[in-house]
């Protein structure tokens, strides 16, 4: 069994020559799968352990999560408890404006801008289909970023960092906080940049494109971190991470759609889900195939060789659902506001014409997540000898938190 291999050991020095780095993908309200899997984690662990990922990459909804165990570095049970709490009683009003005016008056604005756009008209600003600003108070009262420093300065957390992408350059920017021994970095379509995270880099990272506003940071509007981020994985290794630990919310292997025997062209939901699909799913699955293949010639090289490479081999654990996510949703599209159902299902958003996926993104509701968080806790406890082993602990703790 792998976890004898391990020799597992929970010592905190191991822990911080190793740096764990733990990776929260996007998705949206699919992001509550990835408190699941803390839950889980988090039982496992002694009571009051610290944060076991040094290392901490977030992207899109994934950034909030990954703000909150950064915020919360000194005791990981009371963050993942932190996180519960948040995510078990969502309603839609916390992230979005679900009232008549809030989301007609905001539609029309988008409509109009559109519009107004292919006359060569640009005068309005913050267009989007829907009006985030409830999830800006949120962050402001949920999230006191000001900790982040302090707990890099205690030695709780190596480094924090948050994705997002440039819409003027292009770029994939992952903003860090971190100890100062990381140097930025400059690749391809990507860089990173040092900071103090606040909640602007949040709101950047989780602006779902054409649903949620852009966010201006210093010279540049940023958008969700999915978008371009061509090497989801790299970020972590930059921070200073030696292993790695994926937590997505997609998964291609059961993600796979129903045939329509009517033959119904897609409708814009339909196209607007597959298209979000492919932003938080795509990248992140040949990152994890391109890793996999490094560690396989990196395996094959003499010392020497491997050396003078430069290569080094990445353990790597991907945690995805082993339910199709927009079949959940299906079950609980009739659980948003009426306000929203109806601006959805203008757009084609029902489910036998695959507005489903769509939909998985945008429902940031109470039973939905619930739903979410239990997928995600039983596939972490379905894998755990592979996390006991990957995080190196001897002893399980089955102390559970609250349900």
């Amino acid at each position: 069994m792998r976890l004898n291999r391990c020799e597992p050991n929970w010592n905190k020095t191991r822990m911080d020559a190793e740096r764990v780095g733990l990776i929260l993908t996007g998705g949206g309200a699919r992001a509550a799968y990835q408190v699941g899997v803390l839950k889980a984690i988090a039982e496992l662990l002694p009571r009051h352990a610290r944060n076991p990922f040094p290392v901490i990459c977030g992207t899109s909804a994934g950034a909030l999560n990954a703000a909150t165990l950064a915020i919360e570095a000194r005791n990981f049970r009371q963050a993942v408890r932190y996180l519960l709490n948040i995510w078990k009683s969502f309603h839609p009003r916390q992230v979005y404006r679900t009232d008549v005016l809030g989301v007609f008056g905001n539609s029309i604005k988008w409509f109009g801008g559109v519009l107004l756009s292919g006359l060569g008209i640009n005068r309005l600003r913050r267009i989007s289909l829907l009006d985030n600003t409830p999830l800006a108070g949120l962050i402001e009262a949920l999230l006191p970023c000001e900790k982040i420093q302090s707990n890099v300065d205690a030695g709780l957390l190596h480094a924090l960092g948050i994705t997002a992408s440039g819409y003027d350059t292009g770029q994939s920017v992952t903003f860090y906080q971190g100890a100062s021994s990381i140097r930025p970095w400059h690749r391809t379509r990507r860089v990173g940049v040092p900071t103090h995270i606040d909640a602007r880099h949040l709101l950047a990272s989780s602006a779902i494109p054409f649903i949620f506003p852009a966010m201006h940071i210093n010279r540049e509007y940023f958008g969700d971190g999915s978008m371009r981020q061509i090497a989801p994985i790299s970020s972590a290794l930059h921070l200073g991470a030696t292993r790695v630990m994926v937590v997505g919310s997609t998964n291609a292997e059961v993600e796979h759609g129903r045939r329509n025997e009517e033959g119904y062209y897609p409708s814009l939901a339909a196209i607007a889900g597959h298209a979000l699909s492919s932003l938080f799913l795509d990248s992140m699955e040949v990152d994890i195939e391109r890793v996999q293949t490094i560690n396989q010639l990196v395996a094959l090289m003499p010392p020497t060789t491997r050396a003078q490479s430069g290569l080094k081999h990445v353990e790597l654990l991907v945690i995805s659902p082993t339910v199709a996510i927009d079949k959940i949703a299906e079950r609980h599209m009739h659980d948003l506001p009426w306000t929203i159902r109806f601006l959805l299902r203008l757009v084609g958003a029902a489910p036998r014409h695959g507005g489903a996926t769509l939909v998985s993104f945008l429902l940031s509701e109470r039973r939905y997540c619930n739903e979410l968080i239990r997928l995600g806790y039983d596939d972490a406890m379905n894998r755990r000898d592979e996390i006991l082993c990957f995080l190196n602990v001897a002893h399980p703790h089955d102390e559970g938190l609250p349900q």
